[in-house]
């Protein structure tokens, strides 16, 4: 019998090697150089160790640093050898988890009476880069559950004990550099030696298993890197973040704030944000009407019977509020998780002709979601947020079209926003854990198949994630790159053939027999939340000039130039241009550094001398050189028109 294996690249070359090699051997077999940044390996859609032995015929990608998946080895592997550090300076420490993040990685440990400080994080860097240099080899070793048990007992760790109580017998592995030992499944990468540049970025209190009855353990938050450069380049990266953080920016530039009296997670618009986040929205209604949608409007709850017919209740119901009792007995109503359940009751409100479709219905919906207080951030993730949702009934032969539309209205909107750097993920549903879902194989297939066709007939670059589509249906999220080359998944289309069956809805064909809708769910800013904060964080509160709250302001030298300057506001106001008098008494200076910092985009000067000519001395916010010179309106209402 044959022991060669056959191994298929990525770009369909099939290679054969001798069963039991590993990714590394491969990679070398293609360059050293290759070989030397391989960090793991997906052997048939599973990430492994990239040393560990392939024994049958296997699909093959090589993962580096410039991978996501190689990044979180990388990270998963450094969160190891924080431990070992920590097990070296602190015997005794107990470790909970220590999974690789979005961005690094954490430690959930428990020092004891020890308690750490930003010092001790010091230490631990430096011990962390000691060990790195020994080059140690992570080691995958499968153990039976008794004696990993006995192991763990004998340490007196009882969260590394309880870790493994949860798990069954026979998939259990260890993993192991240097002197110590994790219950892990792992990957890993090679050895210790690519881990050169070290940063932990912070401390932290964590509850283990997030149960707030349990122990709060300390949560050590890092990052890692195979250069010094590149460590140097995130931390700076980190710094302007902190600039453009929208929570800050918010509060400066007066757009949205929170009341613990109103309740965590739920933000208030200010009149300065109301004023932006209604031009978003007129923006997206307008090209909307163009398309023949048609506006609706739906209450704010729902009864349950309603959320239990779409499925929401059995998907959301544990991340929901809870429902809302009346006097009648055996009534609850919710507050809305989404808004499709009440868009399709609106489609079921009367019978349907084929030459009707496609229905487009949209809302800007609020829908509420009780997020764990630990994982609210700012509009990121509240409690209460507004969709700006739409849902298409449309049949099965008008869905390439329409789903096609869509995806040329959120490029559109992405555009003008200037988010130009975005990819779009096809999400499908997990072929492995179909009970996440609803819905029949068959149409299942049909939806994915409609995604994926309708991005290849526009070519449009994309990648595919299982695991990530919604309950009901397929979707293509676009995920968004931020002036800081962060990733945000922002706008989304969903292709959904269940929804439809759940509510019964139907429509009368050509045939003079009934059929189903398909029906199509998009949010082409997502969240209005979520998209605000990051533009925000994105133009670091620079909006571009149409969006901007305020275009101007005008700076009057002394009180007696106000009504001048109230006469220049009506007669910009006739052109559709915005902003404010600034008529404190404050010098001419302050006033200039104050709208500076307010990130307005126009300053108009007025002394006696621009209002004896009937000008303003116009200055460009944040410019070199910004003084732009006395102008008349007329000159300055051209000057702007550039801008727009």
């Amino acid at each position: 019998m044959s022991n060669q294996i056959k191994i298929t690249l990525p770009d369909g070359t099939v290679k054969e090697y001798e069963s039991g090699v590993n990714a590394i051997d491969i990679a070398k077999s293609i360059s050293n150089s290759l070989a030397k940044v391989v960090l793991s390996a997906k052997v048939n859609d599973e990430v492994w160790d990239a040393t560990r032995p392939i024994t049958t015929d296997s699909n093959l990608q090589l993962l580096t640093f410039k991978d996501k998946e190689g990044k979180a080895t990388f990270w998963h592997s450094s969160a190891h050898l924080m431990a070992e550090a920590l097990e070296a300076l602190y015997p005794g420490t107990k470790f909970g988890y220590g999974p690789a993040v979005d961005a690094g990685f954490y430690y959930d440990v428990d020092t004891g009476d020890r308690q750490l400080t930003p010092t001790d994080l010091v230490k631990i860097e430096k011990k962390m880069l000691e060990l790195a240099r020994e080059k140690n080899d992570f080691v995958r070793k499968e153990v039976s559950k008794a004696d990993a048990l006995k192991i763990f007992k004998d340490k007196g760790d009882e969260y590394k004990v309880e870790t493994l109580e949860d798990l069954e017998d026979g998939q259990i592995t260890f993993y192991q550099q240097g002197n110590f030992v994790d219950v892990c499944r792992g990957p890993h990468i090679p050895n210790t030696a690519p881990i050169k540049a070290i940063k932990l970025t912070s401390l932290a209190g964590a509850y283990w298993k997030n149960d707030e009855t349990r122990k709060q353990l300390t949560r050590i938050y890092g990052i890692t890197f195979q250069k010094q450069k590149e460590l140097t380049e995130y931390l700076e990266m980190i710094e302007e973040a902190k600039k453009r953080d929208h929570r800050k920016l918010g509060a400066e530039l007066e757009l949205f704030m929170f009341s613990q009296k109103v309740g965590a997670g739920l933000p208030i618009w200010l009149p300065k944000g109301t004023a932006l986040r209604t031009r978003l929205e007129d923006f997206l209604k307008k090209e909307q009407l163009k398309r023949g949608y048609q506006p609706v409007i739906t209450p704010h709850i729902g009864k349950k019977d309603l959320y239990v017919t779409s499925g929401h209740y059995e998907k959301y119901g544990e991340d929901s509020f809870q429902p809302i009792t009346t006097p009648r007995e055996g009534e609850e109503f919710l507050l809305k998780p989404m808004n499709c359940p009440h868009h399709c009751e609106i489609y079921g409100n009367k019978p349907h002709s084929y030459r009707e479709l496609p229905i487009r219905i949209a809302e800007f919906g609020t829908v509420y979601r009780y997020e764990q207080t630990g994982e609210l951030h700012g509009l990121t993730r509240v409690r209460g947020f507004t969709q700006d949702d739409a849902h298409i009934f449309c049949t099965p032969d008008q869905l390439k079209a329409e789903f096609l539309d869509v995806l040329e209205l959120t490029t559109k909107m992405l555009t003008k926003l200037g988010f130009e750097n975005y990819t779009a993920q096809i999400s499908l549903r997990d072929p492995d854990n179909k009970e996440k879902y609803i819905g029949s194989d068959e149409n299942w297939e049909k939806a994915e198949n409609a995604i994926i066709e309708a991005t290849q007939e526009v070519g449009m670059t994309t990648t595919t994630e299982l695991g990530e589509a919604a309950f009901y249906g397929p979707k293509l999220d676009f995920m968004v790159k931020d002036a800081l080359n962060r990733s945000w998944q922002l706008g989304t289309i969903q292709v959904d053939y269940n929804l439809p069956e759940r509510f019964e809805l139907e429509y009368v064909g050509a045939d003079n027999k009934t059929h189903r809708p398909v029906m199509i769910h998009r949010a082409p800013f997502g969240s209005m939340e979520r998209f605000i904060g990051v533009l925000i964080e994105h133009c670091g509160g620079k909006f571009p000039l149409w969006l901007a709250p305020d275009q101007y302001a005008i700076l009057p030298i002394n009180d007696a130039l106000i009504p001048y300057c109230k006469d220049v506001m009506e007669k910009l106001a006739v052109h559709d241009i915005r902003g404010v008098i600034d008529d404190r008494t404050e010098s001419i200076g302050k006033k200039i550094r104050d709208t500076e910092l307010k990130k307005i985009p126009f300053m108009l000067i007025v002394g006696q001398k621009e209002a004896d000519a009937n000008q303003v001395s116009v200055r460009v916010q944040g410019q070199d050189g910004g003084d732009k010179g006395a102008m008349d309106l007329d000159g300055f209402v051209k000057y702007f028109g550039e801008f727009v």
